[in-house]
This record gives structure tokens, sequence and C-alpha cells, in this order.
């Protein structure tokens, strides 16, 4: 198994605090794909206002926590080593669960196609192995 601690994600992706949104990645496989962990804390800064009362984390952090996880398969590549990848559109976003302080968060991400520096993954993010949210999600490596 290929782990990753939180410093070593700090070295491939340029997300830093409140934006690092991955805290290990359990297993991964260069230009393939990655396993990610978000343990979600009631510290989280988008708590203040998402929402007082009934704190949920925001769908949009969810689809980026499971970028970032994509992110790392696509930037162990020794060819895409210091370079990044960047968003380029979301499809089929559906999502099953919220996710609320106390959830970890198993992210999956598996690249399904690239052609030079574009290329599209598919990822689930799951909360006690159920789906909290499936998308495919379309990057560009720069």
């Amino acid at each position: 198994m290929n782990e990753l601690s939180a410093a070593q994600i700090a070295e491939i992706l340029p997300h830093r605090y409140p934006f690092a949104l991955v805290d290990r990645i359990l297993d991964y496989e260069p230009g393939a794909w990655a396993i990610g962990r978000k343990c979600v804390s009631m510290d989280e800064p988008f708590f203040q206002g998402h929402f007082p009362g009934t704190p949920i984390m925001p769908g949009v952090l969810l689809l980026e926590a499971l970028a970032q996880t994509g992110a790392i398969a696509v930037l162990s590549l020794p060819e895409n080593k210091g370079k990044l990848a960047l968003f380029g559109g979301v499809k089929n976003a559906h999502f099953k669960r919220q996710v609320v302080p106390g959830d970890v968060v198993e992210l999956h991400c598996k690249l399904i196609k690239q052609k030079g520096p574009i290329g599209v993954a598919e990822a689930v993010a799951y909360v006690e192995g159920k789906p909290a949210v499936k998308a495919e999600l379309t990057f560009a490596i720069k």
C-alpha cells in the first residue's frame, strides 16, 4: 500500500489550510487512482456559516476533496511533479447523504481517461461505507 501523511500530501499538492481537504492518502497508484480520508471536525471554518445549529459540510467542498484525492494520483507521476491539477468541470454529481462533524469520509477517485493535459475521473465519497456523493470530474494539468 502507498500511504501518504498530510505532510507528504503537502509535498505534492499546493493546497494549504483551510483548503487542504485530504488528511491522508490510504493507497494510490500513480496515474490511475487514489483513496483518501477526510476526518470532519466541528472546528472546520466552513461550519461557522454552513449552517449555524445544523452543521453540514458543503457539497462543493466534498467535490473539492475528491478532486484533491484524484490530483494525488495524477501529480504523483514523475512527469507531473511540480505541476497543478485544475478543476475543469463536474458532471452527474449526486449527493446521497449529508456529511457532518464526526464523520470520516473515504474519498475514492479513479482516472478513466486522459488525452494530453485533460482528463476525466470517477469519484465517490463514502461515509460508513455508504455513498455520500458521486460525480464525474474533469481536470487539466498545468
